[in-house]
């Protein structure tokens, strides 16, 4: 790939984000209703390609359920405020209420009650009741201390998921997490994340992963970016770990790694650009965020937003346009690429003339930075 001179002593490669592409019809075209949405990550069967983040604006027990219901995949926060509290709809209510100038400070006070085991426990019990699949994340910091009791719990698939995560952490101060070791001794699916790059995402496929998620600062509300320089435009990201997916099913003999982007997603437009660069699946946040039947009430935050020591995000309003379905599956009532997500990419697959979301990741893409009216 072509470099840019930076300076005289600096050489960059230059990366795109979704804005920066589009999707190029083909020869064909086919009836959206002929359209499949579906994937599988190793036995689990979903109707459409949609993971609902693990934030407490977006995923409650309840949330969980009504996303497994609707064909996609709800991960609960093991770290949130549904595992810290008996009663998480008061501190929620809080959180949506607090000053702008406040918000950050009085989250951090909330996120430091401890994390209570059965807690966790009781959760996880309430979503597998229901009989959709179930799944909770932590960070790589609290995985070693708290993963036997989500295991214990019956977690069907498993996500460690950090700003970013490497199989090759180093620290002079504590244990680092054996993500190879932790992964071949679980009797679940992993899910790895985020990930950026086509060296760091091989490394996690070696690892033992069912699945990798890409990205990096690049969340709606998420400030890492200004807080760290740090950032990866989503369409690059994606492309460069699906190349490591693709070399690693050679390397390993035909061992299929699920991508997954997280991310930079906030319209139906994105998601179908992300599947286009390679993804099998998306995370969303805000997007979701946006209902009206999750926690959030118009608001959206993640962990980033309540780090004790260095804040890299914000609580941001988001406002509601409808359910969870509405948003999902339409009808939409604007032209924002908010709603209607899957409706969006059945018809994006259909006008292209693709039947399948492994068919769609062949598309023709070309570059086409956006510009706004």
């Amino acid at each position: 790939m072509t470099e840019v001179e930076i300076g005289v002593s600096k050489r960059a490669r230059r990366a795109y984000a979704f804005d920066d592409i589009a999707i190029v019809p083909s020869r064909r075209t086919r009836d959206p209703h002929d359209v499949s949405v579906g994937w599988s990550i190793d036995a689990f069967q979903f109707d459409v390609p949609i993971i609902a983040a693990p934030m407490d604006s977006v995923v409650s027990p309840a949330t969980a359920i009504r996303i497994g219901q609707l064909g996609g995949l709800g991960v609960l926060d093991l770290e949130g405020v549904w595992t810290r509290y008996e009663d998480p709809e008061a501190v929620l209510a809080e959180i949506r209420d607090l000053p702008e100038a406040d918000s950050i400070a009085r989250m951090q006070q909330i996120y430091a009650e401890p994390i209570k085991p059965e807690l966790i426990s009781a959760r996880l019990a309430e979503i597998r009741a229901s009989g959709v699949p179930v799944a909770g994340a932590l960070s790589p910091q609290r995985t070693q201390d708290l993963y036997q009791t989500v295991v214990d719990a019956g977690v069907d698939l498993f996500v460690i998921r950090g700003t970013t995560v490497s199989a090759e952490h180093v620290s002079k101060n504590t244990e680092p997490l054996n993500l190879k070791k932790f992964i071949y001794e679980l009797d679940v699916p992993v899910i790895v994340g985020g990930a950026s790059t086509y060296t760091a995402a091989l490394h996690l496929m070696r690892t033992g992963a069912a699945g990798v998620l890409v990205g990096f600062g690049g969340g709606a509300a998420s400030t890492t970016r200004a807080s760290l320089g740090i950032h990866a435009p989503m369409a690059t990201a994606v492309a460069d770990v699906a190349g490591a997916r693709r070399d690693y099913l050679d390397e390993s003999g035909g061992r299929y790694v699920h991508v997954i982007a997280d991310g930079g997603l906030g319209t139906s437009g994105d998601i179908v650009k992300a599947v286009a660069c390679g993804a099998d699946a998306v995370m969303l946040g805000a997007a979701l965020a946006r209902a009206d039947d999750v926690p959030g009430g118009g608001y959206h935050w993640g962990a980033e937003a309540h780090h004790p020591e260095l804040p890299r995000g914000r609580r941001m309003r988001v406002g509601t346009i409808g359910s969870l379905e509405n948003i999902l599956f339409g009808p939409a009532a604007t032209v924002d690429g908010q709603s209607n997500l899957i409706g969006a990419l059945r018809r994006s697959m259909a006008t292209t003339g693709y039947s399948d979301l492994k068919e769609f990741q062949r598309v023709e893409v070309v570059v086409a930075p956006y510009q706004p009216q």
